[in-house]
């Protein structure tokens, strides 16, 4: 049996895109971007508190850091806890020691379960962005689109009232998305996702409700990918880091601002022989002239305003 000829037919494809969410642009090829002050090099920290339920149902796979052993299991549940109540500080005192904000990712479960921790974090001027309602609430596409706005609003509803902050960004859990997360998150008032990783700057996304802006987040440099998953040595992680800065630093005095993220989870690096490694790295990035530490908000008012 032959296949038929519109199997072989396809209307998309074209040079660039297949799609219409964004535009066809290489980095290398785009006009070079200017930070406030001259910056070479915005360095923007996104620490994340999350909210891992003991009886996780998985659906549709299971997040980074869910609970692996048989219910109940203490062990990974109160690992993750350790995050929210020990580790975050000592992450904290790391930024603060060289004036750096955070732009920090938050389970709505955490602003109801530690009130305290998010007023810490509003208190030293860190942004909030929206990080889902849990870490067993993924957007995937079984889920409706009804179903999938109320998630979006119930948790921007409780982060709002609680940080008392509009709330421009957002990274949902285990960065999965639907077909409609994008829409329905620029219908929310969203400014910008973090949940694409295929670029080193930000770009402009069309969606139905309006534009969105994706922001270079990315997970093979964070320290769950590193420390927990490649196995990896808390120097190896330094290091890792600090080869990004100095490659991404390196480019800046060519091809304009370049943007350094560095995606953490407290219950990760906050280990006390594990902060030493984020120290340093800070240390050396903050070293170099030309850094500009901001909030994500901050970076993409700065992006909007110069060429792209």
């Amino acid at each position: 049996m032959s296949m038929p000829d519109s199997y072989l037919q396809y209307p998309l494809r074209r040079y660039g895109m297949d799609h219409e969410l964004y535009a066809w642009s290489m980095l290398p090829q785009r006009p070079p971007v200017v930070w406030p002050n001259e910056a070479r090099v915005a360095l923007w920290v996104v620490p994340a508190l999350e909210w891992f339920p003991l009886d996780m149902k998985g659906v549709p796979f299971k997040p980074p850091g869910a609970m692996v052993t048989a219910y109940p299991d203490l062990r990974h549940y109160t690992l993750r806890d350790y995050g929210n109540r020990v580790g975050i500080y000592r992450v904290m005192k790391a930024l603060a020691r060289h004036n750096i904000p955070a732009s920090v990712a938050v389970n709505a479960a955490v602003a109801a379960r530690y009130p305290a921790l998010l007023r810490h974090c509003v208190e030293r001027n860190w942004e909030v962005i929206g990080h889902g309602i849990d870490m067993d609430h993924l957007h995937h596409a079984g889920l409706s689109r009804e179903d999938e706005k109320r998630l979006i609003a119930q948790s921007l509803q409780v982060l709002r009232a609680a940080s008392g902050q509009p709330v421009r960004g957002w990274l949902s859990p285990a960065k999965s998305e639907s077909a409609a997360t994008l829409e329905l998150l620029a219908e929310a008032g969203l400014e910008y996702v973090c949940d694409w990783v295929n670029d080193d700057m930000p770009y402009e996304m069309r969606t139905g409700q309006g534009a969105l802006t994706a922001m270079p987040h990315p997970c093979d440099i964070d320290d769950y990918t590193i420390l927990i998953q490649n196995h990896h040595t808390e120097d190896d992680f330094r290091d890792q880091l600090i080869d990004q800065f100095d490659v991404l630093y390196k480019e800046s005095a060519t091809q304009g601002g370049r943007i350094m993220a560095i995606s953490l989870h407290p219950w990760v690096i906050g280990q006390p022989y594990r902060i030493g490694a984020l120290e340093q790295a800070l240390e050396h990035i903050m070293r170099h002239r030309g850094v500009w530490a901001a909030t994500g908000s901050e970076i993409l008012q700065a992006w909007k305003r110069g060429p792209r």
